[in-house]
Formats: C-alpha cells, sequence, structure tokens
C-alpha cells in the first residue's frame, strides 16, 4: 500500500506539471540561497583567515612603545622572553628607510629591517638564493645582508649578487642572499627590502631600543599561558607602566575570524531560511487546493474501504516530493552560483557537509510541516459530503 502510494502521488505531481514547479519555486530560491551565501561567506572568510595565518598562527607580536625612561626593549629583556617556557625563539624587529647604492646606481626609500637568525629559521620559503643570516652575524654585527627581489632586478640586473658589495646609508655591506618575490600581504614589504642583522641596525637607525618583537610558540596550544608569562616579563621591564606595550597574540585573532564567520553564516542562512517558510506556504496552499479538487477521489476511495492514514500519507508524501525535488534543484543551483561567485572573487570554494544537510534538511521539514495540515485536512473528510459532488 505504501509503494502505491507513492506511486499515486508521483502521478498526480506529474499529471500538473506546470503547478508543482512554480509551487516547488519557493523551496528552490530558499535552498539555493542557503547554499550560496553560506558557501561564499565560508569561502572568502577562509582566504581572511589564510591571510592572517600567514603572518604566523604559531607567534605572538609585541609593541614596545615603551616609557620615558625606557623607550624600547633591550638584548637583556629578548633574553628573558626567549626563557619563558614552550617559546622556540624570539625575532627583534627595526625598520627604516634608506638608499641603497651599487656601482653608481641609486635606489631610494628602501625599507631596511633588522633581523636575526630566528627569524629566518622560522619563517619558510623566504630565500630565493644565498643563505639567511646566522648567530655570528648577529653576535659579530656583520656587514651583510639580503636584498628583495626589486633592489636585485634594479641594482643587478643580469648578475648574481651573491658577494656583491653594496653601500647602505653609506655603509658598505656584502650581499649573502637574495629574498623570493611575493605578492602576499604579509610579506609585500619584502620585495622592496633589505635585511641586515638587528645588532647591526641599531647603529644603521640610531637607535638603541627594540621596538617590535615576535615570539615564536613551540605549543601554540598554550599561547594564552606563554602570553601571560610574556605580559609579566613585560611589564617588569617597564616597571608596570601602563600603555608602555601591546601584546598581539595571532591565535585570539583567528578565533575571533572563526566566531565571526559563524555568526554571518548563521545570520545569512536565517535570512534565507524566509524563502523556505515562504516556500512551504506556497506547498501548503497548494495541497489544499489539490484537496478540493480531488474531493470525489478522496470519497471514492474511503467508500471503497480506504483508511484515513492512508490517505493522509498520500497528500503527505505529495508535499514531502515537492520539498525534496525543489531542495535537490535549490542545491544544484546553490552550488553553481557559489562556485561561479568564488571564482570570480578569488575565493575559496568550500562547500561544507553542515551546509547541505542544513539546506536538505529544511526543506525536508519544511515539507512535512507544511504538509500536515492539507493531509489531515483530506483524510478527516465525510465519504458521503465528498461523494455529493459527483
Amino acid at each position: 500500500m505504501f509503494k502505491e502510494n507513492i506511486k499515486m502521488s508521483w502521478m498526480n505531481l506529474i499529471h500538473n506539471k506546470m503547478r508543482s514547479f512554480l509551487t516547488m519555486l519557493g523551496i528552490v530560491i530558499g535552498v539555493a540561497s542557503i547554499i550560496a551565501l553560506i558557501t561564499i561567506v565560508k569561502g572568502a572568510m577562509t582566504g581572511m583567515t589564510s591571510e592572517f595565518s600567514s603572518f604566523g598562527a604559531d607567534k605572538i607580536t609585541v609593541q614596545a612603545t615603551g616609557t620615558p625612561l625606557k623607550q624600547g626593549l633591550m638584548a637583556s629583556d629578548i633574553k628573558r622572553l626567549s626563557e619563558i617556557d614552550n617559546v622556540a625563539g624570539v625575532s627583534p624587529t627595526l625598520t627604516g628607510k634608506t638608499t641603497v647604492v651599487y656601482n653608481g646606481s641609486e635606489k631610494t626609500d628602501v625599507f631596511v629591517q633588522g633581523k636575526n637568525d630566528v627569524y629566518f629559521s622560522k619563517t619558510d620559503d623566504l630565500i630565493e638564493t644565498g643563505r639567511g643570516l646566522n648567530i655570528l652575524d648577529i653576535e659579530n654585527k656583520n656587514k651583510v645582508c639580503l636584498i628583495g627581489s626589486n633592489i636585485a632586478n634594479d641594482l643587478f640586473w643580469g648578475e648574481d649578487p651573491i658577494g656583491k658589495k653594496l653601500r647602505i646609508a653609506g655603509v658598505t655591506y656584502t650581499v649573502i642572499g637574495t629574498l623570493q618575490e611575493t605578492g602576499s600581504f604579509s610579506d609585500a614589504s619584502n620585495n622592496d627590502a633589505v635585511i641586515i642583522p638587528y645588532t647591526t641596525s641599531m647603529s644603521l637607525l640610531g637607535t638603541g631600543y627594540i621596538s617590535s618583537v615576535d615570539v615564536y610558540m613551540s605549543d601554540a596550544n598554550k599561547s594564552e599561558k606563554i602570553t601571560s608569562d610574556i605580559e609579566s616579563v613585560l611589564n617588569q621591564a617597564f616597571n608596570y607602566k601602563n600603555g608602555s606595550f601591546t601584546v598581539i597574540n595571532m591565535q585570539d585573532m583567528l578565533a575571533s575570524m572563526n566566531k565571526i564567520t559563524t555568526m554571518l553564516s548563521l545570520m545569512l542562512g536565517g535570512i534565507a531560511s524566509i524563502s523556505l517558510v515562504v516556500g512551504g506556504i506556497g506547498i501548503m496552499n497548494m495541497m489544499l487546493v489539490s484537496v478540493t479538487e480531488r474531493t470525489t477521489e478522496i470519497g471514492l476511495r474511503k467508500a471503497l474501504g480506504a483508511e484515513p492514514k492512508r490517505i493522509q500519507q498520500q497528500f503527505l508524501l505529495e508535499a514531502v516530493f515537492l520539498s525534496l525535488f525543489g531542495g535537490t534543484i535549490g542545491f544544484l543551483l546553490g552550488t553553481l552560483i557559489a562556485f561561479a561567485v568564488c571564482w570570480l572573487i578569488g575565493a575559496t570554494f568550500a562547500l561544507s557537509v553542515s551546509t547541505v544537510i542544513l539546506a536538505l534538511g529544511f526543506s525536508a521539514a519544511i515539507g512535512i510541516i507544511f504538509g500536515i495540515a492539507p493531509a489531515r485536512k483530506a483524510s478527516r473528510l465525510n465519504p458521503i459530503d465528498a461523494l455529493r459532488s459527483v
């Protein structure tokens, strides 16, 4: 009997193709909206999260503004930070702008970055040719440098820059390496940068203090404890002066980004779900009309001994079919739209299983919820009253 109800439900929908299609349209639009909006948002946010991760999800950045008595961090403070538990290394950064000269060719407004060996050991895909800074370069304040791709192209066109001498702010340095060209947001400045030992850059830039430090963690899961220990060291360094430093934990930023992604997905999914509710109302309206049109059929079936639950089952199956078919079409349409938009904006296309289950599950639920009332109405018709319309 159940198979017969399925067959009859299917045949009734086929018999009224246009009406069935128009009824499904609300479900199609609703499911397509949910799939497309949530997938596009997640793809865009995934790209943003990866950009934040490129800054280093395993590091904590310290910006020291200092106090009137102590304007930044010193070597002793760096040493104390490196001794904190679960800290894999500390990389100070000093920055400034200067002029670089090679064989009479000059390049102005070049970024000079003072780094140490930890920066090169903890940063992947940084060096194109040559080598990075090592501990001896730092301790001996060697006059060595690594140059960005733009500087290598502008000053050393057709030459191998490794081993060549160039002048940075009037001081001669030996080129020991070149940096990979990159278009990522985090390392874009390296294309026009010169990296030298931070111990050397302090005299070149005329400063005795370090204002920026990257603390690399050996266990990112313990970032909260490490952050607390860093703040303790810095409070002692600046005599507990408020506003003397800022600690930026990339793990916290990534967690915030994930929360924003979840909130946006839920909000957009809720808005798109309104279309599903409207589609459900359309299904209920069509089914009520169908009950009215098929009053004679229902009366004859009841007169021949059909149980009310069988009639209710048939009409409920029709509503569920409409929802599921509409949900399937909406899923395919939403996936296509999401893929096209992600491709156009350069976002990552990632269709999650939870999104598919949410959209299709909700559409099926809509069919059941809004199909119950017409199905119950059909099952409760009095056979005698129904047959009067014959």
